[in-house]
């Protein structure tokens, strides 16, 4: 699917491509997150619902797990370079305050990606992986019967200590997106103006704006 060229005063942030594992990735989280929690703990058992009740939930719940995953690193693996932490990044994290406090002219030029959104794609990359291996320990039907209890058991609090860990930056991602308000559109539509490129990611806005960049 060829992605429309954008009015002269936008630019092109996400192709189709990516918007759309993107989404398929937050829809199958949703499912994943919901069953999980509802087999976590019986005060959230309620969230069942969401997949048809508590057998159904305990049948799916591995396998949109496993979906996720996959649409996760589809995503993710074309993007690992640029989100690579430089010594730019670190004095960003350095001084977050001045970023909530929107100071910008205090902080380093942003590429595509800031150290903010880098340090989340890490992060999330990490728990996805622990989430899918230490799953695939727990996964009954298929594969926990091969090893010890004690392996399980341990699988067990992996599974859980990543989901938290993942749930928690996912409200972080949201939170952020609605906060810097133009992200949301990036996302649905895949540009972002002129001005919010050069606001927030001021370096990638230079190289895209370069006569040489093809634009």
């Amino acid at each position: 699917m060829a992605d429309r060229i954008p009015a002269p005063d936008l630019l092109p942030r996400h192709a189709t491509r990516e918007r759309l594992l993107h989404w398929l990735v937050a829809v199958a989280f949703v499912f994943a997150a919901a069953s999980g929690l509802a087999l976590f703990h019986p005060a959230l058992f309620f969230l069942t619902n969401l997949l048809g009740g508590g057998p159904w939930s305990a049948l799916l719940h591995p396998f949109v797990g496993l979906a996720m995953a996959l649409a996760f690193g589809l995503f993710a693996l074309p993007l690992w370079e640029l989100n690579r932490l430089t010594a730019g990044d670190r004095i960003w994290l350095d001084r977050l305050r001045d970023v909530v406090d929107n100071r910008d002219e205090r902080l380093p030029e942003a590429g595509k990606y800031n150290a903010g959104q880098k340090v989340l794609y890490i992060a999330t990359v990490a728990c996805v992986a622990l989430l899918l291996l230490s799953g695939l320990l727990l996964w009954r039907r298929y594969f926990s019967g091969f090893f010890a209890v004690g392996v399980v058991r341990f699988a067990a609090v992996v599974h859980a200590l990543a989901a938290f860990v993942l749930v928690f930056a996912t409200i972080v991602h949201v939170a952020a997106a609605v906060w810097v308000k133009g992200s949301i559109r990036a996302m649905t539509l895949g540009t972002v103006t002129l001005g919010w490129a050069y606001k927030h990611h001021r370096a990638w806005f230079r190289e895209m704006t370069r006569p040489s960049s093809g634009r």
